[in-house]
């Protein structure tokens, strides 16, 4: 399994058949989909399913989301990284969006800013990703919040799959 990033606190690498315990937890969380349509996953039998469609994306764009591990116990905590767009979101297609989804015991201790940070460098510097974009529903202050920590610059609202979202450049 390819480890990808290093930071003080975590490791980031490619998400595995292997972190199905992990992958479940963060997906069949309520808390975490409150945001992202409320549509947690119910029955563990649905994880490997939300793993194969990430390790496809490996293989169709040579990137995706990758699993984050906190590096003091092992633990998934999470996902974060890059995933290829090639359908239209608000007048833009083909390029990366940075994303980030962690189980809600790990919220608030500035990992995903760490994540997202961690991202951007490695994208740019090592897999000269370009265009890179984010987006966040416009009601979840958390999430816009990392992306502004990350270096991200707030842009239009949309609306996106019914929903209000704030659009995010990143801009070296």
């Amino acid at each position: 399994m390819k480890v990808f990033i290093e930071t003080e606190r975590l490791i980031i690498r490619e998400i595995s058949p292997d972190d199905i315990d992990g992958m479940f937890e963060l997906e069949s969380d309520p808390q975490v989909h409150k945001y992202l349509g409320n549509q947690p996953l119910k029955i563990r039998e649905e994880t490997p399913g939300r793993i194969e469609f990430i390790r496809q994306q490996y293989i169709d764009h040579g990137i995706g989301r990758w699993a984050m591990i906190e590096k003091e116990t092992n633990n998934f905590i999470g996902w974060t990284g890059f995933k290829f767009i090639n359908e239209t979101v608000n007048g833009h297609i083909n390029y990366y969006d940075l994303g980030y989804r962690m189980i809600p015991k790990y919220w608030g201790k500035g990992f995903a800013t760490e994540a997202a940070k961690a991202c951007l460098d490695y994208g740019i510097n090592q897999l000269k990703l370009s265009p890179i974009y984010a987006i966040a529903d416009d009601g979840n202050s958390g999430s816009k919040n990392v992306l502004v920590k990350a270096g991200f610059k707030p842009a239009e609202t949309f609306i996106h799959l019914g929903i209000l979202h704030r659009w995010f450049n990143f801009q070296q």
